[in-house]
């Protein structure tokens, strides 16, 4: 992970660019104000389980366990590298409500709050915000996200397929020079 780090750092000094130039308007608006709130929120939806692998952006994934693939913010082209590496499935997490699906792997939304569930129940296919109000356990939701998880897999449709989202947002990373 820290020679993936490394390469990003010695990358933008190359090209002059900036690593803080994130979070996005949208995650401002949710209250994120520097993007190390941004990763401190990426890394604890790790969990508490060893890092087993890195892979570079859309590499094959081959090993079991907690892995790491270095992908860009942006969802679609973050998620086209997962699936290019080949999950068959996503757990996409929203606090603000992404109307997001990928047509080759069905997309399970995970509202991190009720307020945004409530409002786009259609959309979403599970609130976890019922931790936050304290209402289950972080043990209880996960069960359900488990369950669920099983139930796409045999063939359940998420909600984002059955809106039919997904057709525009398989978007590869494209890095480097655009001829």
């Amino acid at each position: 992970l820290l020679e993936r780090i490394r390469w990003w750092e010695d990358y933008v000094r190359r090209n002059r660019g900036d690593m803080d130039n994130n979070p996005s308007p949208g995650n401002k608006a949710g209250g994120l104000t520097t993007i190390l709130e941004k990763s401190l929120g990426a890394f604890s939806k790790g969990g508490t389980t060893n890092l087993v692998e890195v892979y570079k952006y859309a590499e094959p994934v081959s090993t079991k366990g907690l892995v790491f693939m270095d992908t860009p913010g942006y969802d679609p082209a973050s998620v086209t590298g997962m699936v290019a590496g080949g999950a068959n499935m996503i757990a996409f997490t929203t606090g603000r409500g992404s109307a997001f699906g990928c047509k080759p792997v069905p997309v399970l939304k995970l509202a991190t709050n009720s307020r945004v569930y409530a409002a786009m129940q259609e959309d979403m296919d599970i609130d976890c915000g019922t931790v936050l109000e304290g209402l289950e356990s972080i043990r209880d939701v996960g069960r359900r996200i488990f369950l669920e998880i099983l139930d796409v897999a045999s063939g359940k449709k998420s909600k984002s397929e059955l809106l039919g989202y997904g057709d525009l947002e398989f978007v590869p990373w494209r890095m480097g020079a655009m001829m």
